[in-house]
């Protein structure tokens, strides 16, 4: 999956702390598209929300992202850009942080999956 992906030249794009961009950076995900826009943004706590919230629609709307990663308390302060997003590409996941633990309860795309099952399917 990882090599098809890699073919079409889809990415997987970061929002987090430093630490985070850091880890996954050196993982080997940074790009710079043609419009010499990277696929990371390091937030920190001067980060207005608002930079935040363009950067997560930027990357919504580049078609060379497939998977955005976003540390769940990051994105705690963009749920409502988050919530509006349905398409399925590009996947939005929430990832934990070296200082926030996941938290499952907080995770939108999460509640809504559990949504789409009825839990006496699951007990068979």
């Amino acid at each position: 999956m990882a090599l098809q992906a890699a073919v079409k030249g889809k990415l997987i794009s970061v929002i987090g702390d430093e630490d985070t961009c850091v880890g996954f950076l050196l993982g080997g995900i940074g790009e710079i598209n043609k419009n010499r826009h990277p696929n990371f943004m390091v937030v920190d706590k001067n980060t207005p929300v608002s930079e935040i919230e363009d950067c997560f629609k930027r990357f919504v709307r580049r078609d060379d992202i497939d998977i955005i990663l976003i540390n769940q308390n990051v994105a705690e302060l963009v749920r409502h850009v988050i919530d509006s997003h349905t398409a399925p590409v590009p996947a939005v996941l929430e990832i934990p942080s070296k200082d926030h633990p996941y938290d499952a309860s907080k995770d939108s795309i999460l509640r809504r999956a559990k949504g789409m099952f009825n839990p006496e399917d699951l007990v068979r």
